[in-house]
């Protein structure tokens, strides 16, 4: 039996781990062919080379143009089209607003923000070339619930769920964009911020209503959802797969 996504080409910046590679995993399990991005391309093609033939890696900074433009030219050089293009590389900052640098602000502005402006308009144009496409974007919980000494990595996310509708309304009918908004992810962010002492992920599990945090593969299909025929009328919405952590109500404690 064929999987969801057999015969479509799907580019995914930021799939070298975490959420990212999860999405790989789960598009190339479904048929797709999948180009792995990460800043080095080196990662990219082993993570690729990890996936199976359908498969190639493309090392590209996506918060510049020249990079956006080669991720999405790596996918139509391999494949000679582009179905899906995932904006997934993101970064998050905690720490107190009133000593945020600059420096701190706009390093994640530029990879949560602008990187997910210029691929998605990258990738349109492609689409929109050949009749049309998918994209899919990550968002937050934090799009929706003020966290603490998260401002930066909030305002970003929540910029992304305007964004996906406002691309949605303008690239109707021919590209579909909609987003993703996971909450509390077992990934390498979430360990790092735990051992930096930044993060209880034992109080986080505690007040999920599913009482622990998601896997990277239980985020992974509602992107396979997203991505497929079965989504074929969903455009400009934000699925959250948070554990029921919004219906609970946000903790500003954690």
């Amino acid at each position: 039996m064929s999987g969801r996504l057999e015969g479509k080409v799907a580019a995914i910046s930021g799939s070298s781990r975490g959420i990212g590679l999860a999405v790989a995993r789960a598009f190339a399990a479904e048929g797709a062919k999948v180009v792995v991005n990460s800043r080095h391309a080196a990662v990219a093609s082993e993570v690729a080379g990890e996936l199976g033939g359908q498969s190639v890696g493309v090392g590209a900074d996506v918060t510049t143009e020249a990079g956006a433009a080669a991720l999405v030219d790596g996918a139509l050089s391999a494949f000679g089209k582009l179905d899906v293009f995932v904006n997934n590389a993101g970064i998050v900052h905690a720490g107190p607003t009133l000593d945020m640098s600059l420096a701190e602000w706009n390093r994640v502005i530029k990879l949560n923000m602008t990187a997910v402006f210029l691929c998605s308009r990258q990738a349109a144009r492609a689409m929109s070339r050949v009749g049309g496409g998918v994209i899919i974007n990550t968002a937050s919980v934090q799009a929706f619930a003020p966290f603490p000494r998260r401002l930066a990595y909030g305002s970003s996310k929540a910029a992304v769920v305007m964004m996906t509708r406002i691309m949605a309304a303008e690239w109707a009918p021919a590209v579909r964009v909609n987003a993703v908004a996971p909450g509390y992810v077992r990934t390498e962010m979430t360990a790092r911020l735990e051992a930096e002492g930044r993060l209880d992920l034992k109080a986080v599990s505690g007040r999920t209503p599913q009482g622990r945090i998601a896997e990277p593969d239980e985020i992974a299909g509602a992107y396979v959802y997203l991505a497929s025929s079965e989504a074929a009328f969903v455009t400009g919405e934000t699925v959250v797969v948070d554990g029921g952590w919004l219906a609970f109500g946000a903790y500003a404690g954690i």
